[in-house]
């Protein structure tokens, strides 16, 4: 074995793009944890599981913002993208104790995450002209039949 390394410089996050996340593992620990009513585990257990839910966290908050960056100015999935991501700063910003409440809160975090990004990956409805208006169902119904018109 060799006693070099090397050190990937990558500011961009074009790697970890590339990357798949690891998601089903994750999702059964975040509805394992949220399924806990009288846990009796030790702190450093809360601890552990709450650092693996917030490692996890911000690997999906990086997809998220990834993916909202990509979208259009007029896109609102971006804003509401952006709203979820500043709440998720906050909660990740916040200490970790070693308590079942932080590790349930961590878990919430990474569902409205998986929830806001699996928003941002499903394509749109169809849409209408620029500037153009859906019709309106109730014309169309509305309209009285015309008489065939004979020779």
């Amino acid at each position: 074995m060799s006693d070099t390394h090397v050190v990937l410089y990558d500011p961009l996050g074009l790697i970890e793009a590339e990357l798949p996340l690891d998601r089903v593992p994750y999702e059964a620990l975040v509805t394992a944890v949220l399924a806990w009513t009288d846990p009796d585990l030790e702190p450093r257990d809360y601890q552990q599981i709450a650092l693996q839910l917030t490692g996890h966290a911000r690997a999906v908050a990086s997809d998220v913002r990834r993916h909202a960056a990509a979208l259009p100015k007029n896109d609102g999935r971006g804003a509401l993208a952006e709203v979820v991501l500043r709440e998720a700063d906050g909660h990740l910003s916040a200490p970790l104790e070693r308590t079942a409440r932080c590790a349930q809160n961590r878990a919430r975090l990474v569902r409205a995450l998986y929830t806001r990004l699996d928003r941002l990956i499903e394509p749109l409805p169809a849409t209408y002209p620029i500037g153009g208006a859906a019709p309106d169902p109730r014309a169309i119904h509305s309209r009285a039949p015309t008489a065939p018109r004979g020779p």
